[in-house]
């Protein structure tokens, strides 16, 4: 099964007065996870700040786009891992290695 791991930054950068996510130590951390995980880390990257996001909106015809996030910019994807993991039960423990590693909640989604 393949699984969508979020890392979410619910104000940490802010806090720290950085524009990226993770701190050294917290890189140093996820890097030391990604290769104890190793075949099973699929892709795994961080993502640049809420500032940098455009919401695309095709749908009617003519384009919209509007800068920023999609929804409240208090909480954000920081970054994400997609996983090949045998169970939804590994997956869990091995979010919580994610959210120790990365120091931040993370939200796990089975991929579909």
């Amino acid at each position: 099964m393949q699984f969508l791991v979020n890392v979410i930054d619910d104000g940490q950068a802010e806090a720290a007065g950085r524009t990226e996510s993770a701190s050294r130590a917290e890189m140093d951390a996820v890097d030391a996870l990604n290769q104890r995980l190793g075949d099973a880390v699929v892709i795994a990257a961080g993502v640049s700040a809420p500032a940098d996001a455009v919401v695309v909106d095709a749908r009617g015809g003519e384009a919209t786009r509007t800068p920023g996030l999609l929804g409240d910019p208090a909480e954000f994807v920081a970054g994400f891992w997609v996983m090949e993991l045998p169970d939804a039960e590994t997956a869990l423990r091995v979010a919580n290695e994610a959210s120790v590693a990365c120091n931040r909640k993370i939200e796990l989604r089975p991929i579909l």
